[in-house]
């Protein structure tokens, strides 16, 4: 997932790049205005925009207005200014969440999982060969569905759930339990991801040996 930070205090940058990274995201910055919207010229593959309202050469509000709102891009604002009418400026102008500073990074971090699992939902997402629409539960190869048992469509959603992300062992043994009431085995984890294998018919699933299950976006 590509998260694009337009911040000009470079110890913020500095802490959201080892925070995002560990978590799997991409993050890409400019310091200004005027570099952020030379980027989104010719780079619109952004999942989510995290924008600091104050910047050396402008105002990110005029900016979201302007630019951002016309790429339907989600986008969180973030500033020093916590007065209400400011968040309720930021907010009418479609913004879809608003964080003051100081902050805490695992704070925003949940944000933008929520923010961008809710955005994904209204998404058809399209891997090789294969599509999977998150709001059918439909994974389908060459326009053709795949049959899977209950149990299988609910692995294969939690691992489009979690995108560029490791699914561990031990959240799927989780998962199984909370599913079915049943205890099941590393063991029986594989079988289960063997099967949904061959009946892609495309390894698409990366497995991460000793620690989980990933897909990545292509």
């Amino acid at each position: 997932m590509n998260i694009f930070l337009i911040e000009d205090n470079l110890s913020i940058i500095k802490g959201l790049l080892y925070s995002f990274e560990k978590n799997n995201y991409r993050l890409i910055y400019k310091t200004n205005i005027k570099e952020a919207e030379e980027y989104l010229k010719t780079n619109t593959n952004i999942d989510l925009i995290i924008l600091d309202i104050t910047l050396p050469d402008g105002n990110g509000f005029e900016m979201y207005k302007n630019i951002i709102k016309k790429l339907n891009i989600p986008t969180i604002f973030l500033t020093a200014n916590d007065e209400e009418d400011d968040i309720v400026k930021g907010l009418e102008e479609g913004a879809e969440d608003y964080i003051t500073k100081p902050f805490s990074t695992k704070e925003l971090l949940v944000r933008v999982n929520k923010i961008l699992l809710r955005t994904r939902k209204n998404n058809i997402i399209h891997i090789k060969d294969l599509t999977y629409d998150m709001d059918k539960l439909m994974l389908y190869k060459n326009n053709t569905p795949i049959d899977f048992t209950p149990l299988e469509l609910k692995l294969v959603n939690l691992l489009f759930d979690n995108i560029g992300k490791v699914v561990t062992r031990n959240t799927i043994l989780d998962k199984i339990w909370e599913w079915t009431g049943n205890f099941v085995d590393d063991h029986t984890i594989t079988v289960y991801l063997k099967r949904i294998r061959e009946k892609i018919g495309t390894d698409f699933i990366i497995t991460i040996k000793g620690i989980g299950y990933r897909i990545d976006e292509e």
